[in-house]
C-alpha cells in the first residue's frame, strides 16, 4: 500500500482528524502549538488557527459550519469560515493537572471524551503522562455530563461500529483497546479487544464500512488494522514512527488521512510530523455529528 504525504506541516503532535465532506477537507489539531489546521483536497492548500491552549479534538455538527473544538480545558463551538468562538459550558475539573485528550461523537449525537495526567507544558514542552488519572465523559446535546470510566492513562481510540452496537476504546498506557456492548449511548460488558501488540501503543483509530479498526500506533511507525473478532488483519508501514490518528476522507471514502507527531521522535525522520494519506479498498463511514440545540 502506497502511502504519500498530503502536507509536510511539521506538527509536534498531530491529532483529532475530521472529514468534513461539505468542505471536502481535512480538518486536525497539533496539540503542543495550540493549532487548528485544514487541508483542502482540490487545492491541497493548509490554513492554520491558533488558540490559547492545546486543541485535541474535533467534531462536526448539526449546525452546518459550526464545529465542537475540545481544548486541554473545555468545549468550545468554532466556526471556521468567520473564526468565531463561543464557549459550549463543559469545563474539565482538575486542570491543568489533568486535561482533555481523544474525543469523538458517537451515532446519537453525544460527544464522548477522555482525560489524562496533563502531560502539555504551559509553552507547549512536553511534560511527563502518568497512569490512573484519566475518565471516559459522554456530554450530551443538553449538556449533561456522564462519567463511565476512570483510572485511565491515557484515554485513546473512540470508535463505534457499522451496526452501532459495539463501542472501542483504549488506554494507551496499558497497551490495549477494548470493546464494550453499546445500547442508547450506553456502554457495558468492556473486554479486550486488541492487547500487547509489539509495535508501539496505541493511539487513536477509524473504523471502516466492514467493521475493521485502523489503529496508529505511536512509536510503531505504523497503523494495524484490526478485524471486528480483534484479530490482526495487516499492518500499513507509515514511514515515521509517531502515526497518532486516522480518518477515511475523500469523496468516496477511500482516502486514509494519517496524522503523526514530531515529539520524541529520533534523528533521521525530516517528515515527521506531516499528514499523510493512502488510498484503501473499503471505504469508511460519514462522520458522526455533535447534535446542536
Amino acid at each position: 500500500m502506497s502511502v504519500e504525504v498530503a502536507t509536510p506541516i511539521g506538527d509536534r503532535c498531530g491529532e483529532g482528524a475530521v472529514w468534513s465532506a461539505p468542505d471536502r477537507a481535512v480538518y486536525w489539531t497539533d496539540i503542543n502549538r495550540f493549532l487548528i489546521h485544514r487541508f483542502d483536497e482540490a487545492s491541497s492548500a493548509t490554513r492554520s488557527w491558533l488558540f490559547d491552549e492545546p486543541v485535541v479534538a474535533l467534531s462536526l455538527t448539526t449546525d452546518p459550519g459550526r464545529m465542537l473544538v475540545c481544548l486541554a480545558s473545555k468545549l468550545i463551538w468554532w466556526w471556521p469560515a468567520t473564526d468565531r468562538r463561543q464557549d459550549h459550558g463543559f469545563r474539565l475539573e482538575g486542570f491543568p493537572r489533568v486535561r482533555l485528550n481523544d474525543g469523538r461523537t458517537d451515532p446519537l449525537g453525544n460527544f464522548w471524551v477522555g482525560s489524562m495526567k496533563n502531560n502539555v507544558l504551559p509553552d507547549g514542552e512536553l511534560g511527563d503522562p502518568g497512569p490512573g488519572e484519566g475518565k471516559l465523559f459522554r456530554i450530551a446535546p443538553d449538556g449533561s455530563v456522564t462519567i463511565f470510566v476512570e483510572g485511565l492513562g491515557i484515554s485513546n481510540t473512540l470508535c463505534w461500529s457499522p451496526d452501532r452496537r459495539t463501542f472501542y476504546f483504549g488506554d494507551t498506557l496499558d497497551n490495549v483497546l477494548w470493546a464494550y456492548d453499546y445500547d442508547a449511548g450506553q456502554i457495558t460488558n468492556r473486554r479486550d479487544h486488541f492487547r500487547g501488540f509489539d509495535r508501539g501503543l496505541p493511539d487513536g483509530s477509524a473504523i471502516d464500512s466492514a467493521g475493521d479498526l485502523w489503529n496508529c500506533r505511536f512509536g510503531g511507525g505504523c497503523i494495524a488494522r484490526v478485524g471486528p473478532d480483534g484479530a490482526l488483519k495487516g499492518t500499513v508501514d507509515i514511514g515515521v514512527p509517531n502515526v497518532t490518528t486516522c480518518v477515511f476522507g475523500g469523496a468516496d471514502l477511500k482516502t486514509l488521512y494519517i496524522t503523526t507527531a514530531s515529539i520524541v521522535t529520533p534523528p533521521g525522520h525530516r517528515l515527521a510530523g506531516s499528514l499523510f494519506r493512502t488510498r484503501v479498498d473499503t471505504p469508511g463511514m460519514a462522520e458522526n455529528l455533535m447534535a446542536v440545540r
